[in-house]
C-alpha cells in the first residue's frame, strides 16, 4: 500500500468518526419571517443575512438545515428554536 493510499484511509476513517448532527428546521403557516429571522440569529448565531436566506429556503422548500454540529451543542439551540414556537428536530 502506497503513502498515499494509506492517508486516504486515515482521512475516510477520522470523517466517518467525526459525523455530525444536523438542526432542520420545518416550514409552518404561522411564524413570520421577522419572527424566523431573529430566532436563528438568537438560537443559532446566524448573521440576519444567513437567517433570512435559511428562513426563504424553509418557506419555499418545507425545510432548511440551519445548523451542523455535535449532538451537545446543537441540544441548547433546537430547544431555544421550539421554545419560540419553531418546528425543528435534531437528524
Amino acid at each position: 500500500m502506497s503513502t498515499q493510499e494509506e492517508i486516504k484511509e486515515e482521512v475516510l476513517t477520522l470523517e466517518d468518526v467525526q459525523k455530525n448532527n444536523e438542526i432542520v428546521l420545518y416550514n409552518d403557516d404561522v411564524n413570520t419571517f421577522d419572527h424566523v429571522i431573529q430566532t436563528l440569529i438568537y438560537a443559532c448565531d446566524h448573521t440576519a443575512e444567513q437567517a433570512e436566506q435559511c428562513s426563504i429556503i424553509v418557506h419555499y422548500k418545507g425545510k432548511c438545515t440551519v445548523k451542523t454540529g455535535e449532538y451537545e451543542d446543537l441540544k441548547p439551540r433546537c430547544s431555544k428554536l421550539l421554545q419560540a414556537g419553531l418546528s425543528a428536530e435534531i437528524i
